[in-house]
């Protein structure tokens, strides 16, 4: 039986983790991958990152294996890719303090900035479209610059998933904050998908080779 307050799900990841921190790898073959946003509000613009995570959670067959770590104050859920171990990771702290988790996680698993992607909301770029930026300024996103300054370092790369600018910049924060309209929702499932695919295909290039930044 887990100890009183620990799940099942909890204690195995517990456990998992120890074994990760304790044993060595080869650099480069672990990576954190963060969803971005804000925990308690699935279906906004601005935890569209957590969407994605949630895709890839399932892409790789660890839907059902995430579990709190008050540790790092997040959902921690591991998973295999080829020769490498992603651990994916979406904050329990609001999006401004983003970066007290990323940064806890990767001190956890030893891991340095180069190897912890950011995925987030980007205002800047329609719905529908993506890219993946090699580290650089947080760009004026909150969650973004937590973890510039809880890492030390602008080196993450990170994905950016567009959610489009209103019209009005007084409303930017009702429309970060708010749900995706009934029309944006049909383009969801496609992007997660699409975003997946972007990231999977970025760690396993980075994988196989060096494992500093192209």
């Amino acid at each position: 039986m887990p100890p009183p307050g620990l799940s099942r799900a909890g204690l195995w990841l517990s456990r998992a983790m120890s074994r990760c921190v304790l044993e060595p790898r080869p650099p480069g073959k672990r990576w954190l991958v963060a969803g971005l946003g804000n925990p308690g509000l699935p279906g906004t613009r601005h935890s569209v990152g957590m969407a994605v995570l949630g895709q890839l959670a399932r892409r790789l067959g660890v839907a059902e294996s995430w579990a709190r770590d008050a540790r790092c104050a997040a959902d921690l859920a591991l998973a295999s890719l080829g020769d490498a171990q992603l651990v994916l990771l979406r904050p329990r702290r609001l999006m401004n303090n983003n970066g007290r988790s990323v940064a806890r996680a990767a001190e956890l698993f030893g891991l340095t900035a180069e190897n912890v992607y950011l995925v987030h909301d980007e205002l800047d770029k329609p719905l529908g479209k993506l890219a993946l930026k090699l580290g650089g300024s947080a760009r004026g996103h909150n969650g973004v610059r937590s973890c510039i300054s809880c890492l030390s370092s602008n080196a993450m790369p990170r994905l950016r998933v567009g959610i489009g600018r209103p019209a009005h910049p007084d409303t930017v924060q009702a429309y970060v904050l708010g749900r995706f309209s009934p029309a944006e929702q049909e383009l969801l499932p496609p992007l997660l998908e699409r975003a997946t695919d972007l990231l999977l295909d970025h760690i396993r290039e980075r994988s196989q080779g060096p494992t500093s930044l192209p």
